[in-house]
């Protein structure tokens, strides 16, 4: 382990010693003032890399001191500042979050807490459609910020794994004018173009108009493999007076690209006779065809507050996802190790959701003590259609492929069987603030779901009830201003469809998680650590009576410490880091092989640094450099993935209405594999890239 930890000492010195320096020279030097530099954002909770409020914990604003559970918050700012395009590029700096487990296939994946939580993204506090996991992928340039609850949080949000949960906060429409065009080019091919305006309609600014949109079109380090989006986005607020709020809002977002194949292990991670296989080895075929999907939504906000300062606020959207996927997979390696027999699987996706929220904010005061209470109606109903047939597809050599070969597919769908889900959930949490610097959070959620599924391929059909009451408690002491600790016990349910040999029905997977932790916001400053342990219960495993069904007796277990620290100086200088230590393990299968084993694609220990530093001779100048560290991770039975360190650097120039950043990521060119799919196929990471954008401001 101590050697293991060696490139990662190197590179956090690299990372810190240029602004540690500047930053101890501007100390000593108390005649430099810092000119003025714009930051542009869009809300003061989107500047800075150290945010002290969250709107995910409690579905309402909460000092982070005073929520007693993780959450994490990624800015408009850090995003910019990080140069990050996707979901998961904009999380690598938060501890417990494994972002690319899965590596390059053109989807949200993401793990929190060992857990795979693709399926855990909302969206303004509204859950997606049912294919998420395999949808089209976040763009980040249309959003104000992430945040990130760890543990088991189905109180105000349902259906989530027990890892945690992603929140994505859209840009909405301001009273103040602004106006920005985003300009990027850089290596394999990336171009970007995109534009962010908003204009208020009204002498009060509360009617206004934003638009946000994006184009972008990029190649990949692996041979034949690209990718095209397209994204807008507007939004109109209405003014219907001082006490409430109302926005209507539309998206569109569009993908088309080749996925990544990965590799498989045998000549990357494992030895192989013939020698290492190239990173760039594309392992599918361009003529099989791609992914082209496209996505829809519209929907409103709505807040009214009344006169004795209850607010009530409506969520609405509905969602609409179609288009078809394409791609190639790996099979069984011959034993010359150079002969990979391959699958095709042809996809057609259709899904559509409305989701509603509705809930009332009630705050109040008895008997000494200070109430909040949220209380609302949480609904969905949609159908997530995904049906597939599996082609015919010629082996590759791996060490000299030839591409464009012909396939076969079949006239008839191997699978289909759209699923219909109806589900309704009511909750209360309540927020109590009680004696000197006591906080509890408490609530239950009783939730009630509908699934049929109709099998289009068997014609048969299946319709399953469930319901669940599940809940969370914690308490906050701030025993001193902006410093506090705390404790928590959280719950989390997910439906899942089947039954077993007797015709019995699938109970949900269940969650259960204990935290402690502390948290500190003071002076520019913003730390906390915790420690936790969190239970993944009713995980269908293999039946090792009756061949072809499953039982209900999977556990697995997640414990751990995280670390995080972020910081805004007077000096100007800003940094966030991140450290996280996690032993997973199966506990319970009835395969006994694995108890015992730590669940695939999780790290036992990662960290991330990064930070930025305005030079106080060159106010207008900005360097930024970072690291990140992950630790070997489980790919399956027969393989690890090594521990890797990457550095990224970066130096901006603002001017006053522009800005030029330039960056690299993994400056020393550092070969890595990224991660793995479950059939064990290894993707390779990403090599030294360049990147430069311009914003002009109007």
């Amino acid at each position: 382990m101590q050697a293991s930890f060696k490139p990662l000492a190197l590179a956090a010195a690299l990372a810190c010693a240029v602004p540690c320096a500047l930053a101890q020279s501007a100390a000593d030097d108390e005649a430099i003032d810092l000119q003025e530099v714009r930051i542009y954002a869009t809300s003061e909770k989107d500047i800075g890399f150290a945010p002290k409020e969250t709107e995910t914990a409690g579905k309402m604003p909460m000092r982070m001191v005073e929520t007693p559970m993780s959450i994490s918050v990624v800015t408009r700012e850090e995003m910019e500042s990080r140069q990050t395009g996707n979901l998961q590029e904009a999380l690598e700096t938060v501890a417990g979050v494994s972002p690319v487990n899965y590596g390059r296939r053109g989807f949200d994946d993401l793990f929190i807490r060992g857990f795979d939580s693709g399926e855990s993204t909302i969206i303004d506090g509204l859950a997606q459609s049912g294919n998420s996991s395999i949808g089209l992928r976040l763009q980040s340039y249309g959003y104000e910020r992430f945040e990130v609850l760890k543990g088991a949080s189905s109180l105000l949000y349902g259906r989530v794994q027990p890892g945690g949960m992603v929140n994505a906060i859209s840009k909405r429409p301001k009273r103040d004018a602004l106006g920005e065009v985003h300009l990027e080019a850089g290596s394999f091919g990336n171009r970007v173009a995109a534009f962010d305006i908003n204009r208020p309609l009204s002498a009060s600014g509360k009617t206004a108009l934003r638009i946000n949109a994006l184009a972008g079109n990029k190649k990949d380090p692996t041979d034949h493999v690209w990718r095209r989006d397209r994204w807008f986005a507007p939004a109109l607020s209405l003014d219907f007076g001082t006490n409430t709020d109302f926005v209507l809002f539309a998206t569109y977002n569009s993908g088309n690209w080749i996925r990544q194949q990965g590799l498989p292990p045998e000549g990357t991670v494992l030895p192989n006779r013939n020698g290492p296989l190239r990173h760039s080895l594309f392992t599918g075929d361009p003529g099989f065809g791609s992914y082209d999907l496209a996505q829809y939504t519209l929907g409103y906000n709505l807040q009214h507050r009344f006169a004795n300062d209850f607010t009530l606020r409506q969520n609405l959207r509905y969602e609409k996802e179609s288009g078809t996927g394409r791609f190639i997979s790996l099979q069984t390696l011959r034993a010359d190790q150079r002969t990979q027999t391959r699958r095709g699987t042809h996809q057609q996706m259709d899904d559509h959701q409305i989701a509603l929220d509705t809930s009332m904010l009630m705050p109040f005061e008895g008997t000494g003590m200070k109430h909040q209470v949220v209380a609302g109606l949480d609904m969905r109903q949609g159908t997530s259609s995904r049906a597939q047939h599996r082609c015919t597809v010629r082996p590759i050599d791996l060490y000299a492929p030839v591409y464009y070969q012909p396939y076969t597919c079949p006239d008839k769908w191997d699978s289909d069987a759209p699923t219909r889900l109806r589900t309704a959930a009511i909750y209360m949490q309540d927020q109590i603030k009680f004696g000197q610097g006591w906080t509890a959070l408490a609530g239950l959620r009783y939730e009630k779901s509908r699934q049929r599924q109709d099998d289009h391929v068997k014609n048969t059909s299946a319709t399953q009830h469930d319901s669940d009451v599940t809940g969370m408690a914690g308490i906050v002491y701030e025993f001193t201003p902006g410093w506090s600790v705390y404790a928590s016990y959280s719950q989390s349910f997910l439906p899942q469809m089947g039954q077993d040999y007797h015709g019995n029905a699938f109970k949900p997977e269940t969650g259960t998680q204990w935290e402690a932790g502390t948290k500190y916001a003071r002076d520019g400053w913003t730390a906390s650590a915790a420690v936790f342990d969190l239970r993944k219960r009713n995980i269908a495993a293999a039946d090792p009576i009756n061949d072809g069904y499953k039982v209900l007796v999977g556990e697995q277990r997640a414990r751990g410490l995280e670390l995080e620290a972020a910081a805004e100086l007077k000096n100007g200088l800003k940094f966030t880091g991140a450290y996280a230590y996690t032993k997973t393990e199966v506990t319970q299968s009835t395969n006994a092989r694995e108890i015992g084993q730590p669940l695939n694609y999780t790290p036992r220990h990662a960290l991330t640094v990064w930070s930025n530093w305005r030079l106080p001779q060159m106010p207008a100048l900005t360097l930024g450099a970072g690291v990140r560290y992950v630790g070997k991770q489980h790919g399956n039975s027969a393989f690890y993935l090594p521990a890797y360190t990457v550095v990224d650097a970066s130096v901006s120039y603002t001017h006053t209405n522009w800005r030029l950043t330039a960056g690299v990521k993994n400056l020393f060119n550092r070969s890595y594999y990224a991660g793995a799919v479950r059939t064990g196929v290894v993707s390779p990471g990403m090599p030294r890239n360049f990147n430069v954008t311009l914003k002009y401001f109007f």
